[in-house]
């Protein structure tokens, strides 16, 4: 991923960087001091794009892409999110952990901590507990 350097700033917005590659758009936002305020990332955008936002302490929304493509015989439309409730955290830490290399080492473990701070990936990665090795 490589960080677009001429990414405009909106007033009255957090200051955001802009980090891409093929497949996929990180944002990351920032608070008044330069510390991480939450993140966008942006997924499978040669398929069928989504958007994985965290922000604290909200937490996670997942969303898909409509591109405005979907119009035959009219113009294209600002693309907008939409819901979607399928989330494959796995595969997008996968993902992101395959191009994430090249970012500056606080961004990408920011956003690797965040992904792995949900829920569904957390259950996913600790063992059952078993009856009789509960802690007391």
């Amino acid at each position: 991923m490589r960080e677009d350097i001429n990414v405009r700033q909106i007033p009255g917005d957090r200051k955001r960087r802009w980090f891409s590659s093929d497949d996929l758009d990180l944002i990351v936002w920032l608070d008044d001091d330069g510390g991480f305020a939450g993140f966008e990332l942006c997924y499978d955008k040669r398929q069928r794009e989504h958007s994985l936002v965290w922000r604290p302490p909200g937490g996670f929304a997942h969303m898909a892409v409509d591109d405005g493509e979907g119009q035959p015989g009219r113009f294209k439309a600002t693309p907008v999110l939409v819901p979607n409730g399928r989330l494959d955290l796995e595969r997008i830490h996968a993902a992101f952990s395959g191009e994430c290399a090249a970012l500056p080492a606080e961004v990408a473990t920011y956003v690797l901590q965040a992904l792995e701070s949900h829920p569904d990936f957390a259950a996913r990665r600790s063992p059952p507990m078993e009856a009789g090795n509960a802690a007391s």
